[in-house]
């Protein structure tokens, strides 16, 4: 006997071996167990889900000779005609190589002529969105109103290019993809059936790859079957279709982890020179990253992640933010549309291997601007704890304080003469002079010290100390509300550095009134003309 392929063999021949479609399944069965047949039925839906073998299905439940029946017995001879393909009396027509007019004309003659041998003359006609446009509109009034004894059964897999007045003259019939766990449990039950093993990666791989289609899950099937000997693996699998691999990929992840992108790349190119192709990479990669994105958004269904959770070192998941997979994501995604335009792919994979070392690092536009913001508010509050919230920890340095002097001129030569630091000055007389001077080195300390008050100092334009007070003279309004807020810190600071501890006061630098302008008397005739001609005024100054 011929071989037969898997998708093939395991075509379904009743409604209920339909997997995933439990909608459409119900609802034909209830319309058929009532006799509510219609005369037009649209199957759509994408590749491999199962609307052929639906088509067959119902011409089988409606010519079986126990029917109609939602239970083709599968034995009658129309039931054996319609799974061979040779009913008369069901017509298979391919809608991509009959697109013309004409051959829809064909079809209008012969539904005319009543069934030979059945109950229903079936047109199946499949991937029917590639008919012209004329083809569509001579086939209108054909299924509007056709013979008792006819029914129309349209399969597509682009329902959009479906004119909207065949839509409306058809039950139409949605098949949705077929789920990742549907369809490892069916090549579970398939490898069972066959007497072969399979490990469960393996199959969960395969799945993945159908990407919701039976037909392409059953193809890989036979093609991963013809290389195993009998035993499905994963790593066979990897080996001999030139795939990454998770394992290899967490290895180059964990790398980049590390910050050693020498490691990384490395493993990059044992991967390239292993025969895995660079766009292959592109989409592995691309893939983990895109799991790691979902995981951490809390995503643990593996239908959807498209890996195994377990495969991914916990390390790995909990290394990044959301915004830096985004941006490492959008990276491959672009890096996968940019190589067809490369002089190299293998240069622009790895440099986009290169740059995820600093993905830790990463920090979104966003991100810098509320980081910004946090920083005003802390530097205008004076509220350190915000500032270090986000700042990078540093050693505070502390200088030691400068035992204060006072030079004495004794008989023409300067001795020093230390004093001790007194414990509370009593007077508001500093052991230092206070001058502008003085402002450079007490921001220079503030800085090392990573306080906010140095900003506020920064923006005093002068000092003046007398014996009522010490004033410090500010050029903005903003400069002078911050120095108030902060008027306990550098009460401090000055009485550390100079032993003052009298009156300070803030104030603002006063700005010099423009010349009064009044009007030119009457006795400057010529400036008097001209501005009776320009319809002026003359204004002097004092």
């Amino acid at each position: 006997m011929a071989y037969e392929v898997t998708a093939t063999r395991k075509r379904p021949q009743l409604f209920d071996n339909l997997v995933g479609q439990e909608f459409v399944v119900s609802t034909i069965k209830n319309s058929i167990e009532q006799g509510r047949i219609a005369h037009a039925y649209l199957f759509s839906g994408s590749r491999g889900v199962g609307k052929t073998s639906s088509a067959r299905i119902l011409a089988k439940a409606l010519n079986c000779e126990q029917g109609p029946t939602a239970y083709p017995c599968g034995v009658c001879s129309h039931c054996k005609e319609i799974t061979q393909g040779n009913a008369p009396d069901v017509i298979e027509i391919d809608g991509a190589s009959n697109t013309s007019v004409n051959d829809v004309r064909v079809i209008k003659d012969e539904v005319l002529f009543p069934p030979q041998s059945s109950r229903y003359k079936i047109y199946i006609i499949d991937e029917v969105h590639m008919l012209s446009t004329s083809a569509f509109n001579a086939l209108l009034k054909t299924i509007e109103e056709p013979p008792a004894y006819i029914v129309f059964i349209f399969a597509t897999t682009e329902t959009q290019k479906v004119p909207a007045t065949i839509r409306s003259r058809c039950q139409q019939f949605h098949f949705q993809l077929i789920p990742l766990e549907t369809i490892k449990k069916v090549l579970a039950e398939t490898v069972e059936e066959m007497n072969v093993s399979a490990e469960d990666e393996a199959l969960f791989w395969i799945a993945k790859e159908a990407t919701g289609s039976m037909r392409d899950a059953y193809t890989l099937f036979d093609q991963v079957l013809a290389f195993s000997n009998g035993a499905i693996t994963l790593e066979k699998i990897e080996q001999k279709l030139g795939l990454a691999g998770t394992d290899k990929i967490s290895a180059i992840m964990e790398a980049l982890l590390q910050e050693h992108p020498d490691q990384a790349l490395r493993a990059l190119n044992r991967l390239l020179d292993g025969g895995v192709s660079v766009e292959q990479c592109v989409k592995d990669l691309g893939e983990y990253i895109r799991t790691l994105l979902l995981i951490k958004r809390n995503i643990t269904n593996e239908s959807v992640l498209g890996l195994q959770v377990t495969q991914i070192p916990a390390a790995i998941r909990e290394a990044y933010s959301e915004e830096q997979l985004e941006a490492a994501l959008e990276l491959f995604l672009q890096l996968y549309r940019d190589i067809r335009f490369s002089i190299n792919p293998r240069f622009e994979l790895e440099l986009a291997v290169s740059r995820l070392t600093n993905l830790r690092h990463m920090a979104s536009s966003a991100t810098l601007v509320k980081k910004i913001e946090q920083l005003k508010k802390a530097l205008s509050s004076g509220d350190f704890t915000n500032f270090q919230s986000f700042a990078t920890p540093q050693p505070v340095i502390t200088k030691p304080v400068p035992t204060p002097v006072i030079a004495t001129p004794i008989a023409d030569k300067k001795v020093t003469q230390e004093l001790p630091q007194p414990e509370k000055a009593d007077s508001v007389k500093s052991l230092k002079p206070i001058t502008k001077a003085l402002l450079p080195e007490l921001i220079q300390e503030l800085a090392a010290e990573r306080d906010p008050v140095g900003m506020v100092l920064s923006q005093a334009i002068d000092v003046h100390q007398d014996e009522k007070s010490l004033r410090f003279i500010f050029a903005s309004n903003y400069a002078l509300e911050n120095a108030k807020q902060n008027e306990a810190t550098l009460r401090k600071l000055i009485l550390r550095h100079t032993g003052y501890d009298g009156k300070i006061e803030f104030l603002k630098e006063e700005t010099k009134e423009e010349p009064k302008l009044e009007k030119a008397t009457p006795t400057d005739d010529i400036a008097q003309t001209i501005a009776t001609m320009f319809r002026g005024e003359v204004l002097l100054s004092q």
